[in-house]
């Protein structure tokens, strides 16, 4: 009787047949040789990993992302026909909904559990939203300032290294030129 066995070698796997004979296995045939390509399943695992960190890939099933908020299912369709949060469709039609959004349904949650309307918690969402948008691009702005300052600066020592190099060999020039008394 011949049965499989797998040989993992550290770049590359075998597969052998195990021919038993009266006193158990007697040889061991190669069946054909399998080249483990471990960069390729590193690089599959890292992008599986990578959407695990992507706050917007659609991770969470309806049911999921209900328990998670505890809320009810039917808020969160109420949002998706509000189009106030507009989750992902599965191949099945299912919503599918990533951290990102759920991090919008718990402060919409919040904000209408503290008196405004849908409506209202969404805009003051979207507002803060791009409150923080237009500090993080003043930020930046800043920043880039503060850069082309330091390189100003670099450039105004720079030219007045060179300015004082430059009378400095006038002055050596005009007193090479001197005759001797």
């Amino acid at each position: 009787m011949c049965s499989p066995q797998l040989h993992d070698h550290h770049d590359e796997t075998s597969v052998t047949l195990s021919e038993t004979g009266r006193g158990g296995c007697s040889t061991a045939r190669p069946v054909r040789h399998v080249r483990a390509q471990r960069s390729a399943w590193e690089r599959i695992g890292r992008v599986a990993l990578d959407r695990l960190d992507d706050p917007d890939h659609p991770t969470y099933g309806m049911g999921q992302a209900a328990d998670l908020l505890d809320v009810p299912p039917a808020f969160l369709r109420s949002l998706d026909t509000a189009g106030l949060v507009s989750p992902a469709r599965s191949v099945g039609g299912h919503r599918r909904y990533s951290r990102r959004q759920l991090d919008r349904v718990a402060a919409l949650r919040l904000l209408a559990d503290g008196g405004h309307t849908l409506a209202s918690a969404s805009e003051i969402l979207d507002l803060r939203s791009s409150l923080d948008a237009a500090r993080t691009e003043r930020d930046d702005a800043r920043t880039e300032r503060d850069d082309a300052r330091r390189e100003r600066d670099v450039a105004v020592r720079e030219r007045d290294t060179a300015r004082e190099e430059r009378d400095e060999a006038r002055e050596a020039r005009r007193e090479a030129d001197r005759p001797d008394p």
